[in-house]
């Protein structure tokens, strides 16, 4: 099983006065390249906002690039670490869908 991980800046709050952002929305998905009984594939998601540190030099808000502020985002997670963290709990929710270790049901016809 394969699976595409995406991570996304859905909003910045900024100081009006300099443009400083100081939290960014975001959002990771995971995709699974496998596809339910409906032909879609399988996917995971979760939400989260940061606070942001004020950097000693500001890159003006217009320059900022999505790239740029997913690295941030990481980076202030704590890193690679919990990166790889976030992206193995969404791989599990995925495959947990694909091959559910939990059933609910009743052997008899009601």
């Amino acid at each position: 099983m394969a699976n595409t991980t995406v991570w996304k800046i859905n909003s910045l709050e900024r100081e009006a006065s300099d443009g400083f952002v100081f939290i960014a929305h975001y959002s990771v998905s995971a995709i699974s390249d496998q596809l339910d009984s409906e032909g879609n594939p399988y996917n995971s998601g979760a939400y989260g906002s940061i606070g942001l540190e004020r950097p000693k030099t500001l890159v003006p808000f217009a320059d900022l690039t999505e790239s740029q502020v997913v690295d941030w985002v990481k980076a202030k997670l704590g890193g690679s670490d919990k990166v790889k963290e976030i992206e193995s709990a969404l791989d599990a929710r995925i495959q947990e869908l694909i091959t559910p270790s939990k059933i609910n049901g009743v052997p008899w016809t009601n």
